[in-house]
């Protein structure tokens, strides 16, 4: 074989290494186009499992590699004047050109061609070579000689960062936070050697020009952060490699290989700085890569699998990176938290750590926070010695105080008749209780008889009604609270049903029965049936109230442009968007006592083009906030039937981080939060990839797949049934988890299996890989 490598960066040198030595006959020539010491940046991070993958694909660089290296096991949080010390973060630091030194090394020890200050426009000078290995970065030209099957995707993030080295030995993984009167700056700063640190300076655009760095040189651009950060510096001095500032692009690549051109690290992908992985993800894939053609002597077989198993791995991290990166892009959100919360919230922002995971790495922190959160905060006491972790915390709003952050619904029962529903309520309300949760939803009650959901609804709006909501309130008191609502843009039934209101008449699905738009009437009706409501919750005892403006029902559709067409003062902007809302919360924080905390579901994204966004919903939950409402817990998505898609794990936390800390209103979090530790994170998880979307396949690549799999285990059955579980479809990819039920001789067959099938555009399957098990 003979392989070409365009880029004499690390992935290309250890590609260049790993491939020789895994077949000594192998003719392999890499072409950089800078001089061989010629590097930009200063240090590259290595967790230890990398370190680990290092040594065994090559112990020899790995153990120059180890005899260069910086370790350290804490992370410096400088904040608010406070340095808060993280202990049980293992890395390890090595200078970016020692890191090239040993790799060149190496790579001529082994018999690799290297040819230095090279430049290439074309692959001609590869004519003769089996594979060529695109591992020229971000701003490389192998990638971009196939644009319609590598499909890049380039994000560049708001901020500006440049990466600086400075003389200053660090002991430990260094976060700066300083604010001055051009804005929020910070650092990420680390060790890799004895005598020198990277220090990368990040800022947000606004205080980028404001400070005059957009017209800086380097000079002047050192001088301006050695002023600024002259505490932590402590005398030492900023160093410079061609560091000027930038703005950081997060590049995916839905194929990375084309023919005979196969794509490493930054040429396919890049994970942002900040938690540094992308030599880390470069070299394992070199690792990758060779151990792919290892195994298999088809070439597009080996590029095929290859792909298949980094992509997946690549995903999660720039996932990660991604998280990492909206938390400095946004961090001034968390200006005000105490330090020991902002260094904990810093600590987790990419979901790679959680509470149970830093509980591990540092209890001594872990419990700081927990005493901080138990009551810690209030300055007339100590924190105390032992305290709960912070879910089971205790939570006041006015006089309710509830004894954890946990809240738990009634399961609906959709069995009543005109709002009174058959099944007693009180054991439902209790097995809720029961729970443990310090609060108890109930299901969505109506305030009128045509704000029903459907005709078993419950409802709070008739004499009768109070009884059984007395009995549930009774049975987990100091814990119900009651959520009243009124149907909106819905699915109004098709048969025994009522005609409902909403802002505008829009049918929910293009086939739906449209609502009515409310008149003049309708307004001053509705708000007295919520007072109504409201005044009925009081004399059964509830200690919280909530409205409902969420998931497309009638106060959420006044939200959404999308569901309010109204050309009256009840829509247009958002201001006239909020009028009738804010007024029905006015109206019921009137007739709800003033030493009981109102709630709020709120519509906070309705997830599609022209719909209400998260930026929104800050705006609108201030409002409510100024109307009374003491707790608001936004909601995604279901205004319109293609709205918001991404139902993942925790899907619903950004909007209530958001709301929380810029809002200034306390926020309940909820979205398939499935485990205790979900709800302790401080992060929330962000959408899916573009192009990635969870649903069935289509019947055209299902067939495709079924036959695919018959060819590929080269027989065919009498009978075969695929049962699919779940799956997900992305641009090229589809991913089923299924059962596989076959018959040959008249013998059933049943078996577990993990399918990864590539689809062309064309609907025809490339590649087809499957796990049993």
């Amino acid at each position: 074989m003979k392989y070409g490598v365009v880029g004499g960066g690390p992935a290309g040198l250890y590609f260049a290494l790993l491939s020789r030595k895994a077949d000594p006959s192998a003719e392999v020539r890499v072409v950089e186009r800078n001089a061989p010491d010629a590097t930009f940046g200063w240090g590259v991070v290595f967790s230890e499992e990398t370190l680990g993958a290092l040594r065994d694909a090559d112990f020899e660089s790995y153990t120059q590699i180890q005899d260069s290296f910086a370790r350290w096991s804490a992370i410096d949080i400088h904040y608010a004047g406070a340095l808060i010390r993280s202990r049980g973060h293992v890395f390890t630091g090595i200078s970016r050109r020692v890191l090239l030194g040993i790799l060149q090394r190496r790579c001529l020890e082994v018999g690799v061609e290297l040819r230095f200050d090279t430049e290439l426009h074309d692959l001609a000078a590869f004519d003769d070579c089996d594979l060529v290995v695109g591992a020229d970065g971000v701003n490389g030209f192998v990638r971009g000689l196939s644009p319609e099957t590598f499909k890049p995707a380039l994000h560049v993030h708001d901020t500006k960062y440049a990466w600086f080295g400075t003389d200053l030995p660090l002991d430990a993984f260094t976060f700066i936070f300083r604010r001055n009167e051009h804005g929020l700056f910070q650092v990420h700063a680390y060790p890799f050697d004895a005598r020198t640190s990277t220090f990368i300076v990040e800022c947000p655009q606004d205080a980028f020009r404001r400070a005059g760095l957009d017209q800086a040189g380097e000079a002047a651009s050192i001088a301006y952060c050695e002023r600024l950060f002259e505490p932590e510096l402590r005398g030492h001095r900023l160093l410079s490699n061609r560091s000027l500032w930038v703005s950081f692009a997060t590049l995916r690549s839905a194929a990375w290989h084309h023919d005979r051109v196969v794509l490493l690290g930054d040429a396919a992908h890049t994970a942002h700085f900040s938690i540094g992985s992308g030599t880390k993800l470069a070299m394992e894939d070199a690792i990758a890569l060779v151990d792919s053609l290892r195994r298999h002597r088809d070439l597009e077989a080996a590029l095929t699998d290859y792909e298949l198993e980094r992509q997946p791995v690549v995903e999660r991290f720039q996932e990660a990176a991604l998280e990492s990166a909206a938390y400095f892009e946004h961090v001034s959100r968390y200006e005000g938290f105490a330090p020991i919360q902002f260094a904990f919230n810093l600590l987790t922002r990419s979901r790679r750590i959680t509470y149970v995971n830093l509980s591990v790495r540092d209890p001594v922190l872990t419990r700081s926070v927990d005493a901080f959160l138990a009551d810690g905060r209030r300055p007339d006491r100590e924190p105390p010695l032992v305290a709960v972790p912070p879910l089971f915390a205790p939570f006041s709003i006015r006089s309710a105080h509830l004894v954890n952050r946990v809240a738990a619904a009634m399961p609906a029962t959709e069995d009543g008749v005109d709002g009174l529903p058959a099944t007693p309520l009180a054991p439902l309300s209790a097995s809720a209780a029961a729970s443990g949760a310090g609060l108890v939803l109930t299901e969505m009650v109506a305030v009128a008889a045509e704000g029903r959901i459907g005709a078993g609804s419950p409802g709070l709006y008739r004499p009768e009604h109070l009884h059984a909501w007395k009995e549930a309130v009774a049975a987990v008191h100091d814990s119900s609270p009651a959520r009243i609502r009124h149907q909106g843009i819905d699915r109004p039934l098709r048969q025994g049903g009522w005609t409902t209101l909403a802002a505008s008449a829009v049918s929910y699905t293009p086939r739906g029965v449209a609502p009515r738009a409310m008149d003049g009437d309708d307004f001053t009706r509705i708000k007295a049936a919520f007072v109504t409501a409201a005044e009925m919750a009081v004399e059964c005892g509830f200690d919280l109230l909530a409205l409902d403006a969420g998931l497309g029902y009638l106060l959420a559709g006044f939200l959404s442009p999308l569901a309010n067409r109204r050309a009256d003062v009840y829509g247009g902007s958002l201001e006239n968007r909020l009028r009738f809302p804010l007024e029905v919360a006015a109206a019921v924080r009137g007739a709800w006592p003033s030493d009981r905390p109102m709630a709020l579901r709120l519509n906070a994204a309705d997830g599609t083009v022209g719909g209400v966004t998260l930026d929104d919903a800050v705006l609108m939950a201030a409002a409510f906030r100024e109307r009374g409402c003491d707790l608001v817990h936004p909601v995604l998505g279901q205004t319109t039937p293609d709205g918001w898609s991404d139902y993942g794990r925790a899907f619903g936390v950004p909007a209530a981080d958001r709301v929380r800390n810029e809002a200034h209103v306390p926020a309940l979090a909820s979205g398939n939060i499935t485990s205790a530790d979900e709800g302790r994170r401080r992060r929330p998880r962000r959408p899916l990839p573009p192009g990635a979307i969870v649903g069935k396949p289509s019947a055209r690549s299902r067939a495709q797949a079924i036959k695919a799999a018959q060819r590929r285990q080269g027989e065919m059955f009498d009978s075969l049934h695929l049962d699919v579980h779940d799956i997900l479809v992305s641009d090229a990819h589809v991913v089923s988890l299924m059962t596989l039920k076959t018959s040959k001789g008249g013998q059933p067959a049943e078996q577990k299996l993990v399918q990864v099938a590539h689809v062309t555009d064309d609907g025809k399957v490339k590649e087809l890989w499957t796990l049993g098990g």
